[in-house]
C-alpha cells in the first residue's frame, strides 16, 4: 500500500515468507536485517542450549534475490529499503524507530 513496514529482532522472521498480494516475497530485491547467528550463538552459550529451531540469518541468506546483512553483535543497527525498515536486535529498536518517523514525515 506504499507505507512504511517495519521489524526488529526476531520479528525479522515473518519477512522469510512475507508476501505481497501478487505472491512476490515482501524482501524480494531488499536490503534487510534481523537478529544475527553471533547473537544467537551468544544467546545459546548463555543458556547451555539451542534456543530456536533455526536461525534467521543462515535462512535469509539462503534466499535469492535479497540481501541481509548485520553487524557487529548487539549494535544498533537498522536499514531502511524503499518502504522496508528492519533493525538487527533489541538495541536496534530507537534507530529503526526514527527511520520510520522520518519515512513517516515525507
Amino acid at each position: 500500500s506504499g507505507k512504511p513496514s517495519a521489524a526488529v529482532c526476531h520479528s525479522t522472521t515473518l519477512l522469510l515468507e512475507a508476501k505481497k498480494s501478487n505472491g512476490e516475497l515482501l524482501v524480494a530485491g531488499k536490503t534487510w536485517t534481523g537478529f544475527a547467528d553471533a547473537e544467537e550463538e551468544f544467546a545459546d552459550q548463555a543458556v547451555g542450549m539451542k534456543i530456536q529451531p533455526y536461525r534467521i540469518e543462515d535462512e535469509a541468506r539462503k534466499m535469492q534475490g535479497t540481501t541481509f546483512k548485520v553487524a557487529a553483535p548487539f549494535s544498533s543497527y537498522a536499514i531502511q529499503d524503499g518502504n522496508l525498515i528492519t533493525g538487527q536486535q533489541q538495541n536496534s529498536g530507537a534507530a529503526a524507530a526514527e527511520l520510520v518517523v522520518e519515512a513517516l514525515a515525507k
